[in-house]
């Protein structure tokens, strides 16, 4: 009995291995999810990185035109790669909740010097040096980057913008002072702390008179806390502050949608967000 239990297991092992030995590749090769592109930003003075995403079944020579999703903090380390991911997701046809669109990840040099204004406090003064350059990186946005997509690729006019933390920051800066730059704002945690909470108070006419198109804002924060800087600041509480200020215009072209994730925090609600995002800006 033995002996046939032993002839049995090395049958076994021996087709085993073959099976292992039959499974081969016959090819391999790069798995592409979009492609990389260098820039010259004369507005920067420096190289840039735009990584783009063009969605399934895009071709430059017919008549179809698409959306585009620009994305703050779009290195391929940061956030590119899980945002296509939601963008390709939720336009699968099956699902159907977000139409196919263009996204431009924007990779980061320095963020802090891009995404702040200049502060007004010596102590910020001394503890960021760099920073303050956002009206510069606006003028690259909308001088360059907006440009070169629309001039590349296949365009329909529809733009959305995704900031968080401090990326939210220059979302809603740009929200404020140029809100005709984009159709739809999805503004998450955003860094409101940032100069005592100085752009809370800017005043709205600018964004009251400019907004004659539909434009949506999402704002998104999770269970977060107090903030850097000097002066405590709870971000729950900047961000709500911030929905309120938008919602009082009573302007019928902006709309406004406030979402608080207390399961979630700084770290992890970027994700969630976004796609709670996509669920009400694109009904």
């Amino acid at each position: 009995m033995k002996r046939i239990k032993l002839i049995v297991f090395f049958c076994l092992l021996s087709s085993a291995v073959q099976a292992q030995t039959v499974m081969q590749a016959d090819s391999s090769g790069p798995f592409v999810l979009g492609e990389t592109l260098q820039i010259r930003s004369a507005e920067l003075g420096e190289k840039r990185i735009l990584n783009i995403y063009l969605p399934e079944g895009y071709n430059k020579d017919d008549t179809t035109r698409y959306p585009v999703i620009y994305l703050l903090d779009g290195s391929a380390d940061e956030d590119f790669i899980h945002i296509v991911g939601l963008v390709q997701f939720n336009s699968f046809s099956w699902i159907n909740r977000v139409p196919k669109s263009i996204v431009v990840g924007i990779a980061n040099v320095n963020r802090l010097r891009d995404f702040t204004y200049a502060t007004t406090l010596d102590d910020d003064k001394r503890k960021y040096p760099a920073a303050g350059h956002s009206d510069r990186f606006i003028a690259y946005l909308e001088k360059e980057v907006q440009p070169f997509i629309e001039r590349s690729y296949k365009t329909s006019g529809t733009r959305a913008l995704i900031g968080e933390s401090l990326g939210g920051l220059l979302a809603t800066e740009i929200l404020l002072e140029k809100p005709s730059l984009f159709n739809k704002y999805i503004i998450i945690s955003p860094s409101l702390w940032w100069d005592n909470g100085s752009l809370l108070h800017r005043p709205t006419t600018r964004l009251n008179e400019a907004v004659k198109s539909r434009t949506s804002v999402y704002i998104g924060v999770g269970k977060e806390g107090l903030t850097p800087g000097k002066t405590p600041h709870v971000m729950e509480v900047d961000a709500n502050l911030l929905a309120e200020k938008l919602e009082s215009l009573n302007n019928q072209n902006l709309t406004v949608h406030f979402d608080y994730l207390p399961q979630e925090d700084h770290a992890t609600i970027a994700h969630q967000a976004v796609y709670n995002a996509f669920k009400v800006l694109y009904p």
